[in-house]
C-alpha cells in the first residue's frame, strides 16, 4: 500500500513564533520582553480563547496590550495570574514582538476588564478551521501551556509547591528541587483501509451518534507507534492490521496530546467492537464517504487530523 502524504498543513500547526528556548532562563532577557510596550498577551479564560469576528465575519484572535493584560492578571488576588513567554514573532508586521500567554481564569467574567467590544471568550475548536493556521496555532499553544500550569501547581514527587522557571515554561519544586516540564501525551490516530473501503467508528465519548471517525488511542510505555496502531485497532474493532504508514502529526492541546496520524492496511474484515470503547464501527467505500450525509451521518470536524486522514485518502483515489 502506498503512503498517502498530507495534502496541506494540519490545524494548529504553522506557529508564527520563534520559541526562544535558548533564552528563557536569561532573567534580563525575559524581564526586557515583559517591559516592552509593544508586547502582546494572549488571554485564556477557563480553557477558552478571546475571539472576535473580522470585517468578513471570520473569527480572529484578540491579543492584549501590556496594560490590559496586567489589569486582568491582578484579578487573581494576592498572587497574580500565571503567564508564559511563548516566543517572538518571526516575520510580518509583528516581527520581533514578544507573545505571552496570560491566565484570566480567576475572574468570574473577565470581559468587563477589557476595552469595549474586545470580543468574546469561546472554545477554539469549532472555529479553528476558519482561522489562518498561525493564529489557531498561537491560541492552541497558549491554551496548552496554561492548562499544564494550572494542573501542576504541586510536585508529583513530594507534594511541594512548584515555582515557575524559564519564563513559565518549566516548573521547579520549591521543596525537593525536582524540575517539571510541559506534558504532551502521544496518541496514534489511524485510518484503516481494506481495498476501496475505510474503517470508521462512533465512540460513546462522541457528543452524538451520527459522527463516524477514525480510531485512535494513547501510546503505552515500551510500545512503538506502529505497535500502538495495531493494538488499538485490534482491541477496539477486532481488525488485524499489517502495514502501517505515517501520514502527519498534529498538536492537540485539548488538553495535552500530540496526534500522530497513520494509514494502516487491514488484514481481516470481520468487525468485533469493544462496547466500552466503540458504539459502532463500519466499513465505508469512497462513494459512501462522499455522500455520508445521505445516511444521516457526518465526518469529524474540519480542524481534526481525523478529517485530514479521510480527505487525503479520498483525494488519492
Amino acid at each position: 500500500m502506498l503512503s498517502i502524504p498530507a495534502s496541506r498543513p494540519n490545524a494548529y500547526t504553522g506557529s508564527p513564533l520563534d520559541r526562544v528556548s535558548g533564552r528563557r532562563d536569561e532573567a534580563d532577557f525575559v524581564a526586557a520582553q515583559l517591559a516592552r510596550e509593544d508586547a502582546l498577551f494572549i488571554p485564556v479564560w477557563r480553557s477558552q480563547s478571546l475571539l472576535r469576528d473580522n470585517a468578513a465575519g471570520e473569527p480572529e484572535a484578540v491579543l492584549l496590550t501590556p496594560a490590559t493584560a496586567e489589569a486582568v492578571r491582578m484579578t487573581a488576588g494576592p498572587v497574580p495570574a500565571p503567564w508564559v513567554l511563548l516566543g517572538l514573532f518571526e516575520e510580518g508586521p509583528l516581527k520581533g514582538r514578544p507573545a505571552f500567554a496570560v491566565d484570566c481564569s480567576a475572574a468570574e467574567d473577565p470581559l468587563p476588564l477589557l476595552p469595549p467590544e474586545m470580543g468574546r471568550f469561546a472554545d477554539l475548536r469549532p472555529v479553528a478551521a476558519l482561522m489562518p493556521p498561525g493564529e489557531a496555532s498561537l491560541l492552541a499553544h497558549a491554551r496548552g501551556m496554561l492548562h499544564w500550569r494550572s494542573r501542576h501547581r504541586f510536585c508529583g514527587v513530594c507534594g511541594g509547591v512548584c515555582e515557575p522557571r524559564a519564563a513559565g515554561n518549566t516548573l521547579r519544586c520549591a521543596n525537593c528541587g525536582t524540575m517539571h516540564f510541559p506534558r504532551t501525551d502521544p496518541a496514534v490516530i489511524m485510518l484503516i483501509l481494506r481495498g476501496d473501503r475505510c474503517l470508521l467508528a462512533n465512540s460513546p465519548r462522541f457528543p452524538d451518534t451520527t459522527m463516524y471517525s477514525t480510531l485512535a488511542g494513547f501510546v503505552e510505555p515500551g510500545e512503538s507507534l506502529e505497535e500502538a496502531v495495531r493494538r488499538e485497532v485490534l482491541e477496539e474493532a477486532g481488525i488485524r492490521v499489517g502495514e502501517v504508514h505515517y501520514h502527519s502529526s498534529q498538536p492537540w492541546p485539548f488538553p495535552a496530546s500530540v496526534m500522530i496520524g497513520f494509514h494502516g492496511e487491514a488484514l481481516t474484515d470481520a468487525i468485533t467492537i469493544d462496547p466500552d470503547e466503540i458504539r459502532d464501527a463500519r466499513w465505508f467505500t469512497r462513494d459512501e464517504i462522499r455522500r455520508i450525509d445521505t445516511f444521516g451521518l457526518r465526518l469529524p470536524r474540519a480542524d481534526s487530523i481525523a478529517r485530514r486522514l479521510i480527505e487525503d485518502w479520498l483525494e488519492n483515489a
